[in-house]
């Protein structure tokens, strides 16, 4: 039961024991430790959230931009210090640092820097320009994850100002590919200590007890375009395909350069019954032809295939779709093929993976991208993106998907080789451990919501440091924004993630270290 308190707008305290702990506070005869941050974040720091959000949205870190990676990195290093934190380059991470006593424990918080490709075309703000509008900032990486950088630095430095001791030294962890190759925090680990307890701001609120695994499954066909010389079937030759922009994203456009092969009489009655096909809602199909060539164009909506992979819409899957039945029998014909059925839905069971865990779910199956194979590039290569779940994850899963691509070679007389990527784990944490148990507390306490703890399709760097776990910062019940056309995230939704985190690192960073965190 919550009573609302009249007095100062708040709420009554719901005591909630777990033994003798208060959940929620102020307890009777107890003070709020965080009331004072929070409230110097709200009069000194809060109106500088969304200037410094804007502005390193501007460095466009997408993977191989090492200059624009650097940029950031002095900026990090300039608002740190201007903000009274400490700022080293560790070379591949930034650490900014708030200094406990000495030879305190150190609580770590880890978001990355870097961000996802785009395709500007299809973004109504430029991507790269750190656009605030009605209360809403756009940007590649608003949401994940230079949105949670702002939102730490603050954090820290409304902390810094305030009286409240701290028990930890807090050290901001910056990374700067997660995004791509993932060697920065092992790189960092080499030559530095891992922090004692690590929040990882790179999901979703109240706390992940469960990240699943994450699999690049590759399927390459070597003579993609070649037709068979015996073959006399008239239709439309594929003499080009191009999807997707990553294995995380949902593509938002395909396409094929089709070359009309038989009579010329029958060419005007296959272009009719092509431009004559279904477009579903939320999906467009545009067609364009110069005397025998066509080129067929899909468009969906893009999303985090992850986390969000139900607010997408395949373009890679459509057009497969689209051009069912109407192309030349080739490897990329049958490539295309094998897109369409693994695209069955987004859940796997066009692979055979149908599983529903009632704590877990479904397996997440996204057909990414179609390309030139990257070490090949007259060879072309499909990839399809399964977020996985314990029962079936890493060398199991690959052979399971593997066979499933033996029984399609079969059927086609195709030789199609597989490879990709099946090395991450899934991650799992007891419900009932000390620090699940904490977060959940304040989270309560900062927004006076009951949520239960998250599964993620998304893997973060709670996979890669030791003793870390993943808390916040996007708020549940909303479609999450990262690796989507348009990022963005709500002004309203920035601030109250900082009084979370706040209050999580007031409980956290003030109090007796936490021992055995990760036990009940």
């Amino acid at each position: 039961m919550v009573i609302r308190n009249s007095i100062a707008g708040r709420f009554l305290p719901l005591i909630v024991l777990a033994g003798s702990i208060c959940v929620l506070r102020p307890c009777y005869g107890q003070a709020d430790p965080s009331l004072e941050a929070r409230k110097i974040y709200e009069q000194k720091y809060s109106a500088r959230l969304v200037p410094l959000l804007t502005q390193v949205l501007r460095f466009p870190t997408i993977e191989g931009n090492t200059s624009a990676r650097d940029q950031q990195q002095k900026w990090i290093e300039s608002i740190g210090t201007e903000l009274g934190l400490n700022v080293r380059n560790a070379g591949l991470v930034t650490e900014v640092e708030l200094p406990g006593p000495k030879d305190a424990p150190v609580l770590g918080l880890i978001v990355h820097g870097d961000v996802q490709p785009v395709n500007e075309a299809e973004w109504r703000f430029p991507p790269f320009a750190g656009v605030e509008k009605d209360g809403v900032v756009y940007g590649r990486g608003s949401a994940d994850d230079k949105g949670p950088l702002v939102q730490a630095l603050l954090a820290m430095a409304a902390l810094r100002d305030s009286s409240l001791p701290r028990t930890y030294t807090i050290r901001l962890l910056v990374g700067s590919d997660e995004e791509s190759t993932n060697l920065d925090i092992a790189s960092y680990l080499k030559s530095h200590r891992a922090p004692d307890l690590s929040l990882v701001l790179d999901s979703g609120f109240p706390v992940v007890v469960g990240e699943k695994a994450w699999s690049a499954f590759t399927i390459t066909a070597a003579n993609p375009y070649i037709a068979s010389e015996s073959s006399k079937q008239s239709g439309f030759l594929l003499a080009k395909l191009d999807a997707g922009l990553a294995t995380s994203i949902v593509p938002s456009q395909a396409s094929a350069v089709l070359q009309w092969r038989g009579p010329d009489q029958e060419f005007a009655r296959a272009l009719k019954t092509l431009i004559s096909s279904a477009v579903p809602a939320d999906y467009k199909l545009t067609i364009q032809q110069k005397a025998n060539t066509v080129i067929v164009t899909s468009r969906g909506r893009a999303a985090h295939a992850g986390v969000n992979i139900e607010g997408g819409r395949n373009a890679l899957v459509f057009l497969a779709q689209t051009l069912h039945g109407k192309l030349v029998p080739t490897e990329a014909a049958d490539l295309l093929l094998f897109a369409e059925e693994s695209g069955k839905d987004i859940y796997g069971s066009g692979l055979g993976l149908t599983a529903n865990d009632p704590l877990w779910g479904h397996y997440a199956v996204n057909v990414a991208t179609i390309r030139p194979d990257k070490d090949n590039l007259k060879a072309l290569t499909l990839t399809i993106n399964i977020r996985a779940l314990p029962a079936l994850w890493g060398k199991p899963l690959q052979e399971f998907v593997n066979k499933r691509l033996e029984t399609f070679n079969t059927a086609h007389n195709r030789s199609f080789t597989t490879g990709g990527f099946f090395d991450d784990p899934p991650l799992a944490f007891d419900p009932k451990s000390k620090i699940v148990t904490k977060l959940m507390a304040d989270y309560l306490r900062a927004t006076w919501e009951i949520a239960s703890p998250a599964i993620s399709g998304g893997g973060t760097y709670a996979k890669r440091i030791p003793n870390a776990i993943a808390f916040g910062m996007w708020f549940p019940g909303k479609p999450y924004p990262g690796h989507d056309v348009d990022e963005k995230i709500a002004v309203r939704d920035l601030n109250r993630g900082v009084d979370v985190l706040i209050e999580a690192l007031a409980d956290l960073a003030s109090g007796p270290p936490l021992g055995e965190p990760f036990k009940p």
